[in-house]
């Protein structure tokens, strides 16, 4: 047994229990349990959380006593009531974030917290313990389903997380690698000259699972895949967060590594959104939040298997509570039950972010991740980037590769044929570049519109 694993599960955790009341492992058992009920035991046990919310919200929260009024209607049907609550976006949040602060909490208790801010200007906001604490229980009964426990050995293929000085570096890995025991490859210095370190550090450390970027663990998975060199031990999944995790680069992870990709779908200001179960079912943390589908145009609700812009109501987050809260994501709700047996419901599509959707020349809606197949049956096109200034303007980045420049430019021709017949024969100017820059987090967009819908 991995001794840093031991130190976790059967001394650091059962500490924190008792010092700083720490209730991780409570409510992981919780969820252990609840997962098995049925789905309309699950729903009566969301509905009772989703009435507490909405009636502290509506008596603690400043921007939200506009709705008093709708008590009645919150005690009556909670589902019903929260449609009268306006959608939430980040901007809306952000220009009034104190109001969304309950005046029922004690403010020295909050988590101040903040998205990356990848597409745009970063969003700041508050928890509490208790909402910190049920998002990592649903992540660890994720992991669960897996075969992975809390305080099992990973590899993190991830971005900086802040501007540290040597000394906070030095600091941050050593309580990384002995408190969470994790240790981090950073997701934007990938590269082939590198690999060998970093399969030495992997070796050496002999993790359970990797934990990353999707296009980052599917870059490691390329680099050791041309190198013909292999890990020395097994691995009991990778798990990909924070992208999009596309069929080809699942199946070339897969391929390499040997063991299962398991797919996680959260956000930092969304919580834990969703798990992949080894069934392959995305199965929405149903006992932490609301979820809601709406329409990209009309903003109303849709009907299951239908792709839509995804609301997030955090049901444990009192502290501040956004209700409808627009994180971004599209995706589409499921109407079936999972082979496995648990009583979740289902998240049938994780469609990325509402950034990647086009707009057509004629005003239809065109996925991001079209180009990304596109260019899957283009040999030369190693990476790409797809912008779309306004709907009948695209930049194509491309970045140049060590092969025959006429079937690069052959292969070019193809793609932006291609592009003018799905969005309606825009203008593509195409730039090729020696890389496509990633974020200062790791993360690679290959496909951005830069206007509002």
């Amino acid at each position: 047994m991995n001794a840093t694993s031991f130190f976790i599960r059967h001394a650091l955790f059962p500490v924190m229990e008792k010092v700083k009341g720490n209730r991780i492992r409570a409510y992981l058992s919780e969820l252990m349990a609840s997962q098995w009920h049925s789905s309309e035991q699950i729903q009566a046990y969301r509905m009772e959380k989703l009435k507490k919310l909405l009636l502290h919200a509506v008596e603690h929260v400043p921007a939200y006593h506009p709705y008093r009024e709708l008590r009645p209607a919150i005690e009556q049907n909670p589902a019903e009531a929260l449609k009268q609550f306006p959608i939430l976006t980040k901007q809306a949040f952000q220009s009034k974030h104190q109001d969304y602060i309950s005046q029922a909490v004690n403010q020295s208790d909050l988590i101040q917290n903040r998205t990356g801010g990848s597409t745009g200007e970063p969003v700041s906001f508050y928890m509490d313990r208790y909402t910190v604490e049920h998002y990592e229980a649903a992540r660890w009964r994720g992991l669960s389903w897996h075969g992975i426990r809390i305080g099992d050995p990973s590899v993190m293929i991830w971005g900086s997380p802040i501007e540290l000085s040597q000394q906070q570096q030095k600091k941050y890995e050593l309580k990384e690698r002995f408190l969470k025991n994790r240790i981090m490859i950073p997701a934007y210095e990938l590269r082939s000259e590198k690999l060998d370190e970093y399969l030495e550090q992997m070796n050496r450390f002999r993790p359970d699972y990797l934990y990353g970027y999707a296009s980052a663990l599917h870059l490691l998975a390329t680099l050791v895949k041309k190198s013909g060199k292999q890990l020395s031990f097994p691995l009991k999944g990778v798990v990909s967060t924070a992208e999009t995790l596309f069929d080809h680069q699942r199946e070339e992870i897969q391929d390499v590594f040997g063991c299962p990709v398991i797919n996680e779908y959260g956000a930092r200001d969304g919580g834990m959104i969703a798990y992949e179960c080894p069934q392959g079912s995305m199965h929405i943390q149903a006992e932490n939040l609301w979820i809601e589908v709406i329409d990209l145009q009309s903003r109303q609700p849709v009907d299951p298997g239908q792709e839509g812009l995804i609301l997030v109501t955090d049901l444990h987050n009192l502290a501040m509570p956004r209700l409808r809260y627009q994180i971004g994501d599209v995706g589409a709700l499921g109407n079936r039950a999972c082979s496995c047996g648990r009583g979740l419901p289902v998240l049938e599509k994780v469609g990325g972010r509402e950034e990647d959707i086009f707009v057509g020349t004629d005003g239809h809606y065109i996925h991001g991740h079209l180009f990304t197949h596109i260019a899957r049956n283009l040999n030369e096109i190693q990476q790409f980037q797809v912008i779309q200034h306004k709907p009948d303007q695209i930049t194509l980045k491309i970045v140049v590769s060590d092969g025959d420049r006429s079937r690069m430019d052959r292969d070019v021709r193809t793609f932006v044929d291609q592009i003018k017949e799905k969005v309606g024969n825009p203008e593509v100017h195409v730039e090729y570049v020696s890389e496509i820059p990633v974020s200062a987090s790791g993360k690679v967009r290959p496909a951005i519109r830069e206007f509002a819908l």
